[in-house]
C-alpha cells in the first residue's frame, strides 16, 4: 500500500507538506490540489488513529443540517461533504428535522466523537446546548441561520438586494396587495426577510399589513398551504405573494391550484430558495436563489480557520433574483410622451 512518502514523492513536494494538507493547514491551493490529486491516484489512505493520538485530531467535521427533507439543505450538506472531502476531511451529518431536542442529541454524539469542528444550520431559534459547544472549546461555525447568544462566525446570504429587486419588479408590474408567507416566528432567517421585504416594498408606496402575513406553523407544504388559503379568504386578497421558504411556496401553489386560479394571471407567486425543477414547474417559479455551493465552501473554509487558531469572521454571500413567469412575463408600456 502506498504511504505518505510515495504521496510526497508523486507531488514533487515534502512529506511535511503532504503532511500540512492532509491537516488542512496548506495555504497554497495549487500545492494541495496537487496533493489530493497525487492521494487519489495511489489510493493513499492515513492512519487517522495514529494521526488522532499525534495530533489529538481526528480528521472529521460534524455537520448538523436543520431539515435534510428540504432540498436547499440537501444541496447545501452536498457542498460541505464535498469541500470537507477535498481537504482530507470526513464529514458526519445529523439531521435535526427542525427540531431543537434532536438537535441536541446529534451535537452530543459528535461532541463525544471528538470531532475537529462543528458546522450547525440550526433548528428552529437554537437551544443551550450551542452554547455549551462553544464552551467546551470546540470550534463551531453557523450555517445560514444565526443563533441569538452565541459566539460564533457565521456563514449566510444577505437578501437584501435580491428583494430590493424583486420589490421595484412587482411595483413595476402594477402589483399593489403584495403578501408574504413567513417561517414560524422567531426564526431568524425568515423576521430578516420579512423585514428587509417589508422595507423594500416601502420604497414603492407598497405595505404589508398584517392580514398579509402568514406565519406558516412548521417550513413544510401544508403550512404554505393553510398560509395561501388564508390570504384567499381575505375580502380583499393579495395579487402577489413571496413563500420565504422553497416548501412552503408548493403548498401555496397547490391551493391556487384547487381554487381554480391561474398563476401569474390570478395572483403571481416568488419563492425564496431556487431548486431546479422550479424552471419546469407550471408555470415556472420566479425565485431567490443562494449561492449554495458557495455557502458550503465558505462555512469549511471558516471552521478550518477556527480549528488552526486563526482569527475567522462571519461570511456574508450575496442572493440573486432569478425572473421567471408567475412573478408576471411582461412590464406595462411606458407612458406616451406628454404634449
Amino acid at each position: 500500500m502506498a504511504n505518505i512518502k510515495d504521496v510526497a514523492e508523486r507531488a514533487g513536494v515534502s512529506v511535511a507538506t503532504v503532511s500540512r494538507v492532509l491537516n488542512g493547514r496548506s495555504p497554497v491551493a495549487e500545492t494541495r490540489e496537487r496533493v489530493l490529486a497525487a492521494v487519489r491516484e495511489l489510493g493513499y489512505r492515513p492512519n487517522n488513529v495514529a494521526r488522532a493520538l499525534r495530533t489529538a485530531r481526528t480528521g472529521a467535521l460534524g455537520l448538523i443540517i436543520s431539515d435534510l427533507t428540504n432540498p436547499f439543505f440537501t444541496e447545501l450538506a452536498d457542498a460541505v461533504e464535498d469541500a470537507a472531502r477535498g481537504l482530507g476531511y470526513s464529514l458526519v451529518i445529523g439531521n435535526a428535522g427542525e427540531r431543537p431536542e434532536q438537535q441536541d442529541g446529534y451535537i452530543r454524539t459528535l461532541l463525544d466523537r471528538r470531532i475537529d469542528g462543528l458546522l450547525v444550520s440550526s433548528a428552529g431559534t437554537g437551544s443551550p446546548m450551542l452554547s455549551e459547544v462553544v464552551a467546551s472549546g470546540t470550534p463551531l461555525v453557523l450555517l445560514d441561520r444565526t443563533v441569538p447568544g452565541v459566539d460564533a462566525p457565521c456563514v449566510r446570504t444577505d437578501g437584501r438586494a435580491a428583494l430590493t429587486e424583486l420589490a421595484a419588479r412587482l411595483a413595476a408590474l402594477g402589483r399593489r396587495r403584495p403578501a408574504v408567507i413567513v417561517a414560524p416566528a422567531g426564526t431568524p432567517t425568515g423576521d430578516e426577510r420579512l423585514d428587509l421585504f417589508r422595507t423594500a416594498l416601502a420604497a414603492h408606496g407598497l405595505t404589508l399589513p398584517d392580514e398579509r402575513v402568514g406565519a406558516s406553523l412548521d417550513l413544510q407544504p401544508a403550512g404554505g398551504r393553510r398560509a395561501m388559503s388564508d390570504f384567499l379568504d381575505l375580502p380583499e386578497p393579495p395579487d402577489a405573494v413571496l413563500a420565504t421558504d422553497n416548501l412552503m411556496a408548493l403548498g401555496a401553489l397547490d391551493e391556487l391550484r384547487a381554487r381554480g386560479l391561474r398563476v401569474p394571471d390570478d395572483m403571481a407567486l416568488v419563492v425564496y430558495d431556487d431548486v431546479p425543477w422550479f424552471a419546469h414547474t407550471d408555470p415556472p417559479l420566479t425565485a431567490i436563489a443562494q449561492p449554495t455551493r458557495e455557502l458550503g465552501q465558505a462555512a469549511v473554509r471558516t471552521l478550518l480557520e477556527r480549528i488552526e487558531g486563526r482569527p475567522a469572521e462571519s461570511v456574508l454571500l450575496p442572493a440573486h433574483l432569478i425572473t421567471r413567469r408567475s412573478c408576471g412575463g411582461q412590464l406595462p408600456p411606458e407612458a406616451p410622451p406628454g404634449p
